[in-house]
């Protein structure tokens, strides 16, 4: 398949293997994407968008949102409420030009879910943030100046967003819910990989003789993209939400760690670290 390495080669690959899917109304065509094109920012319109949400690209967000961006369609997703199959249009990828709404609701949607899990439903409590204070107020401080520290965040699409930070060496793009914080990958390229994987035709089905079945497998070259961008780097990082990130889990490969260290094992979902708490 050759996948190009190169950013630039490699969104205009995603562009033309995209497009050339939605060309053809066929099932292979998902639904609400037929004829469907990407519409790419110019120079100009990337600056007018920064100055108007006092933001500013890295390098790498800015080449995807000169070449891909968004598409002029809806996706259209279905789903099943009390018996009644309901069908959805829904934004695909964030227009910075148009979903501004959406973008803003995205952007405070990250602070008040992550707010919400900390004050409420995980009761979740940092190991950098101290002894946890009984008043609410107090809590609310030591979170909002936390939070304050973030580098930003700017929406992709769905729960996706770029880690926005210039002084880092990869620039990770994560899914937020809350305190669910998933690296879903340490680059665009990978991202996009993973984001499209049902609109590039990668991959194939292998049969499984004890089911006697065929399943989906990301053909071998996809595959090797993804091991390699979760490797452990010493340089990959994200101020502050790392420890959110690890909060779950103590097992990101990514980070170096393993969810099986000798003569343990301890479960992705379960916190690596209790509170302790006034009294």
């Amino acid at each position: 398949m050759n996948i190009p390495s190169n950013l630039t080669d490699f969104l205009y690959w995603i562009k033309e293997r995209t497009e050339k899917l939605w060309s053809v109304d066929d099932e292979n065509c998902p639904k609400g994407f037929y004829s469907a094109k990407w519409q790419g920012l110019s120079e100009e319109q990337i600056d007018q968008v920064e100055r108007k949400y006092e933001v500013s690209f890295t390098p790498e967000h800015r080449e995807f949102l000169k070449i891909l961006h968004a598409i002029d369609k809806k996706e259209i997703v279905e789903y099943e409420d009390e018996g009644e199959m309901i069908a959805e249009e829904c934004t695909f990828f964030y227009n910075w030009l148009e979903n501004e709404a959406e973008i803003i609701r995205h952007i405070r949607f990250i602070y008040k879910s992550m707010w919400n899990d900390v004050n409420s439903v995980n009761h979740v409590w940092l190991k950098s943030w101290g002894l946890k204070p009984k008043s609410l107020e107090r809590k609310k401080e030591i979170f909002d100046e936390w939070f304050s520290k973030l580098p930003q965040l700017l929406p992709v699409r769905n729960s996706s967003c770029v880690v926005n930070s210039k002084n880092l060496k990869w620039n990770p793009v994560v899914s937020i819910s809350g305190s669910d914080v998933i690296i879903v990958g340490w680059d665009f390229r990978t991202y996009l990989l993973y984001e499209l994987r049902e609109h590039l035709d990668i991959y194939i089905n292998v049969f499984d003789e004890e089911d006697q079945m065929f399943y989906p497998e990301l053909i071998d070259e996809v595959q090797k993209i993804f091991n390699e961008n979760y490797k452990y780097d010493e340089a990959k990082d994200i101020p502050y939400l790392k420890e959110m990130i690890l909060y779950w889990s103590s097992g990101w490969s990514g980070f170096g760690l393993n969810y099986y260290p000798d003569n343990a094992r301890i479960h992705p979902i379960v916190k690596t670290y209790i509170a302790e708490e006034e009294k």
